[in-house]
């Protein structure tokens, strides 16, 4: 029992670390937008405006693979739960779950996802026609 315990405290470990990562990228996003708009505002150049779609985009594809790569941990963690001790191999391959966490592109445009980084776009989209009317 106590092999099987430290396998999937290992993956919670990696489960908490793209929390953790998906939370700072989230951050990112919101720091890097605010900055291009102050530069945009300091400098009076619209094309800093333009340019926070990038990191807005970047930074949602990044969320996505990390949303992505915890759903495949978790999968993967209730598949150690279930297995007999003299299985336990401390494997962190996720292959073997993967056609049941869904894939990448699901991940990304998950409800969660969408309703976050679709309201930074948005607030570009806004910030970008009132500063031009």
């Amino acid at each position: 029992m106590e092999n099987k315990r430290a396998h999937l405290e290992m993956i919670q470990a990696v489960i908490n670390r793209m929390a953790g990562n998906s939370f700072l990228i989230k951050g990112w996003t919101i720091t890097l937008v605010a900055a291009l708009f102050a530069l945009a505002q300091k400098e009076t150049n619209p094309v800093f405006m333009y340019l926070a779609y990038f990191p807005a985009f970047v930074f949602w594809a990044l969320d996505g693979y990390y949303l992505w790569q915890e759903r495949l941990l978790r999968k993967l963690f209730d598949r150690v739960r279930t297995q007999q001790e003299s299985d336990i191999d401390f494997s962190m391959n996720t292959s073997v779950v993967e056609p049941q966490a869904g894939s990448i592109w699901r991940a990304t445009f998950s409800q969660t996802l969408l309703v976050f980084h679709g309201a930074i776009l948005l607030s570009i989209l806004l910030v970008i026609k009132l500063s031009f009317n």
